[in-house]
């Protein structure tokens, strides 16, 4: 059985229809950048997310971008932020002039640790941006506590989390404003690149809005130095016939995250645990262990994919080294990054290839041992 760790192809054949429909509608009515789908896509996802605007553009990088200048973050502040991320959380910030500042993150949810953050904070601190990744939510209560006794700006980067909720609540709606990735991978996927701020302050929306569009308030008119971060009509297209599905789309994960949680029980791994008023939706179901690179030749070779997100955390990435950090810094994530990997994980996963996932990982383990850490033949791994 082959089990890939993504499948785009098996999504489109349900909704390529509707897609080549509203495709075929951009190219007679010629309107490519922007326009009716796009505002379309907008109101919806800002409805879905429950706040009052969105604003579409064309990467999460950008929206996380917009989301900072639009909250007046710029050079001379600090934005604190945790290094087990896309690098993207972080280059967002430096695009300021900011400077970011890493936090350890909780050993069993791998996200901020509220602890962390308060400790971090200084007279520079203006903004702080919970990373919710997986598609799991930080601990928005305590987190939030913290940012108003400082008077912080909680931006969320939400860019794997489109639809988790934290105590009932859509991510995306905690904070000053949050940014989200339509990256083809992501639960919200376009086709191409793709992202979004949201936000409930007019006043941060207008000024997000300018800056997308050259700095633009009406046609000619430039009132600040901007940026081209426009969306597309085709992704705008996209992206709203899949907003359609995205509650099957994440109750499919979360079975496929039970099937996994309850199939794995047992065995010398660590799951990622979701904080108590979390309702995650899967973006990626990962797991540590110790032999993380011997476990996923093995899986290779049955044919299964994996991935590992991230095997190097920002603060010891070559591109940040002017900030000084050194391995120790942040022993939780650094330990985390050396044993997480990403088991397969989409809508359509099937029963049997979670199955077969499970028994091959049990079936690793069962022959781990000092001289062979994993069966030799692909014809030893069990069936389902």
């Amino acid at each position: 059985m082959k089990v890939p760790f993504l499948d785009l192809k098996a999504q489109y054949k349900s909704i390529g229809k509707k897609i080549k429909d509203r495709f075929e509608y951009i190219f007679e009515n010629t309107a490519f950048i922007l326009g009716p789908e796009v505002e379309t896509f907008e109101k919806h996802f800002a409805e879905w997310i429950g706040v009052k605007y969105c604003l579409a553009c064309n990467s999460g990088t950008s929206a996380l971008h917009l989301a900072l200048l639009a909250n007046g973050i710029g050079k001379g502040d600090e934005v604190i932020t945790v290094p087990n991320t896309f690098i993207a959380t972080a280059e967002a910030i430096s695009y300021t002039g900011a400077k970011p500042v890493f936090v350890d993150v909780d050993p069993d949810t791998l996200l901020m640790s509220p602890k962390q953050f308060e400790g971090a904070v200084t007279p520079k601190t203006k903004a702080v941006i919970p990373v919710h990744l997986f598609g799991q939510a930080c601990d928005m209560a305590a987190i939030n506590t913290i940012a108003r006794a400082n008077n912080i700006a909680v931006i969320e980067d939400a860019c794997q989390a489109h639809g988790a909720e934290y105590a009932g609540q859509m991510l995306g709606s905690f904070g000053k404003a949050a940014a989200f990735s339509f990256y083809p991978g992501k639960n919200l996927g376009a086709y191409g690149e793709g992202g979004a701020m949201v936000t409930d302050d007019e006043q941060a929306y207008q000024r997000a809005k300018a800056f997308r569009d050259h700095g633009q308030t009406r046609k000619s008119e430039h009132t600040v130095i901007g940026y081209n971060y426009r969306m597309d009509s085709f992704q705008g297209a996209v992206l709203n016939v899949k907003l359609r599905s995205m509650k099957d789309y994440s109750n499919a994960r979360r079975r496929h995250a039970q099937q996994y949680r309850e199939q794995l029980s047992g065995l010398p791994i660590q799951l990622v645990d979701e904080e108590n008023e979390s309702k995650g939706v899967y973006h990626l179901f990962v797991i540590r262990t110790e032999h993380r690179d011997e476990m996923r030749e093995y899986l290779g070779a049955m044919d299964i994919g994996t991935g590992i997100h991230y095997p190097k955390p920002v603060h010891l990435q070559k591109a940040y080294e002017h900030l000084e950090y050194r391995r120790g810094d942040f022993p939780v994530a650094e330990k985390a990054a050396d044993e997480m990997v990403s088991l397969p994980m989409f809508p359509e996963l099937t029963e049997d290839q979670v199955r077969y996932v499970c028994s091959c990982i049990r079936n690793f383990f069962k022959n781990n041992n000092a001289d062979d850490l994993w069966i030799k033949t692909r014809e030893e791994a069990v069936t389902v």
